[in-house]
């Protein structure tokens, strides 16, 4: 398994994914590997009340169409510092699960993903996507935790502990 050869970052655009992105792009380097950067829509999002319900598809298709964007502009930034980088965004209703299987297919050697620190009802109700990859994937997964990355300084010292 290693040293990995690709590598999937789970991205939602919020600041531990970006945190855990950077961690990923530090093992990347290290490691010559290529990063798999990945964002899922969600399959039924909640539609905003100015949304018709006969315009769903398009506000379906605006959904990938922007995180396709966004992602392409972090793989972009990425080839810049000479990490080299590709893109997939999927649909599901079950995030983890589309991350394990998108990892599946793809024969991803590693998953590095950030955990939001869910507790108590909201976890119940709502569970953890880092939980529910680390559990079903196949490959090794590096969960970097929120409140730690952010308590120590950021994803630099996260990255050199994890490779220590």
């Amino acid at each position: 398994m290693l040293p990995p050869k690709l590598i999937l970052s789970p991205i939602d655009f919020s600041d531990p994914s970006h945190a855990a992105l950077d961690v990923a792009a530090d093992f990347a380097t290290r490691f010559g590997a290529e990063l798999l950067l990945v964002h899922v829509v969600p399959a039924i999002p909640h539609l905003p009340e100015n949304v018709s319900i006969l315009k769903e598809g398009e506000y379906d298709q605006s959904l990938t169409g922007a995180a396709a964007k966004r992602l392409a502009d972090l793989a972009a930034t990425l080839a810049q510092k000479n990490v080299k980088a590709r893109t997939e965004t999927g649909t599901a209703n079950d995030v983890g699960m589309e991350l394990v299987r998108i990892a599946e297919h793809q024969h991803a050697d590693m998953i590095i993903i950030a955990t939001h620190g869910m507790t108590g009802w909201h976890k119940i109700a709502f569970g953890s996507v880092a939980e529910k990859v680390v559990k079903q994937a196949s490959c090794p997964v590096l969960v970097l935790r929120a409140n730690a990355m952010q308590d120590t300084g950021g994803a630099e010292k996260a990255a050199s502990s994890a490779a220590d």
